[in-house]
């Protein structure tokens, strides 16, 4: 029976956000804890997936490592106090439940913002850290193939993946549309906390140029900018980054608003600049949209855009369910017939053997021409001997009951003694 493939997750769902960045893992780090696995426990088929919501391993073993390679993961990263952790990860420790899983997160059904588009990229880049470091086997390898594709029907078929369903990605959609006709429109992000260190992600994504950070804590809007390339601004000087700004988006925490009439009473708008206030509450006053050329956008038009799109996505989860388990389904009947795969290469190398052996006694009273034609006709013979046996093993597999069908193949033809490699024509 194949029960080999495993996962462990530690997501959004599970972890608090200070408890998912004190696992996550850079490339460096997943690809050192992905030699460790295969050191320590002999994984196969291993992909480690990190992003900022979460960090997963999945792997391919006959025993249940599930604990292990959470403590090991948490070591790794200096935690030693394992037990208090591991309550925040969760343990498929079944081949079915491991796959149906790394499809769900791949398709984004589990994303914070769901049908993110961000999931399937990162885990691309996991399948090719796997493939660096030849931890794909054909197994993992034909399982990421069957998700890529999944993906495409998902974002074919559905509308899944229409419309920005976070706030912080429909302000920069928002942002496209208002700066259309304006190459490189000038930035400015004021506030730099969840949603604000968000829409930065969200712009360094869509490749925007010409982006300035101005925040009161100078460290955080360093490392930042440094993160993006990002231009810094002091935040003394916020009344001349509004005056060069075609976009402000400000997302400050304070109780009273941060952008007045009297803050631009000496900013000259030569032809339209727009406000969009991320900020509860507002941290742009409403009535510096009486200020010619200045247009406003506050939180609830920002949600308005998002909350349908989200609804959008929402009644398309029918429709990606149903293009996951029939993917599922038909990748199950492949991991299926894996059990079998050396099964049917020993019975082919057997009859081959059988087949030679026979001609080999004959070959010296024939000529070049009549051994040519016998070679062509005994092979054909064994490859329709062979068909019947081959079909009954796949039926077999679907019914999950391919192992009484295989061990009386290995009794009639005594595979044991045979390889499972492919025979040589």
């Amino acid at each position: 029976m194949l029960d080999t493939f495993k996962s462990i997750s530690l997501s959004h769902k599970t972890a608090p956000l200070s408890v998912r960045e004190l696992i996550a893992l850079n490339e460096d780090e997943a690809k050192q804890l992905m030699l460790r696995l295969r050191d320590f426990f002999g994984l196969s088929d291993l992909l480690v997936v990190s992003t900022c919501n979460r960090t997963e391993v999945y792997y391919a073993s006959e025993q249940n490592s599930n604990a292990d390679i959470a403590r090991l993961l948490l070591i790794e990263k200096g935690l030693t106090d394992t037990d208090s952790y591991l309550p925040y990860f969760q343990f498929f420790d079944t081949h079915t439940k491991a796959v149906q899983h790394l499809f769900e997160v791949c398709t984004g059904l589990h994303s914070q913002v769901v049908g993110d588009m961000q999931i399937p990229n990162q885990v691309k880049q996991a399948y090719q850290w796997s493939a660096d470091l030849d931890m794909a086997g054909p197994f993992l390898h034909r399982l990421m193939h069957t998700i890529f594709f999944t993906n495409k029907r998902v974002a074919q078929e559905t509308s899944f993946r229409d419309g920005a369903a976070s706030v912080s990605y429909a302000a920069v959609e928002l942002i496209d549309e208002l700066t259309g006709n304006r190459p490189n429109p000038n930035i400015l992000v004021i506030g730099l906390g969840e949603i604000g260190t968000d829409v930065c992600k969200n712009l360094a994504e869509r490749d925007v140029q010409h982006i300035t950070l101005c925040n009161r804590t100078q460290t955080k809007t360093e490392a930042l900018a440094q993160q993006y390339n990002f231009r810094v601004a002091d935040f003394a000087d916020l009344t001349q980054e509004i005056q060069r700004a075609d976009v402000i988006i400000s997302s400050v925490m304070r109780d009273e608003p941060l952008i007045t009439p009297a803050l631009l009473q000496d900013v000259n708008v030569l032809t339209y600049k727009y406000f969009i206030d991320l900020s509860v509450p507002r941290s742009v006053d409403a009535s510096v949209e009486q200020i010619p050329g200045v247009l406003v956008y506050n939180i609830d038009h920002i949600r308005n855009r998002a909350d349908e799109a989200l609804n959008q996505r929402l009644a398309a989860v029918p429709q990606v369910e149903a293009i996951i388990a029939q993917a599922v389904a038909e990748f199950g009947d492949w991991s299926k017939e894996m059990i079998v795969s050396p099964t049917i290469n020993k019975l082919k190398n057997a009859l081959e053997q059988i087949r030679k052996d026979e001609i080999a006694r004959h070959l010296k009273h024939l000529t070049p021409d009549e051994s040519e034609k016998v070679d062509k006709i005994t092979r054909g013979i064994m490859q329709k001997i062979i068909k019947l046996p081959v079909l009954q093993l796949k039926a077999a597999c679907k019914r999950g009951e391919a192992e009484t069908l295989i061990d009386v193949l290995n009794d009639l033809f005594d595979l044991e003694s045979q390889t499972a490699d492919e025979p040589k024509r």
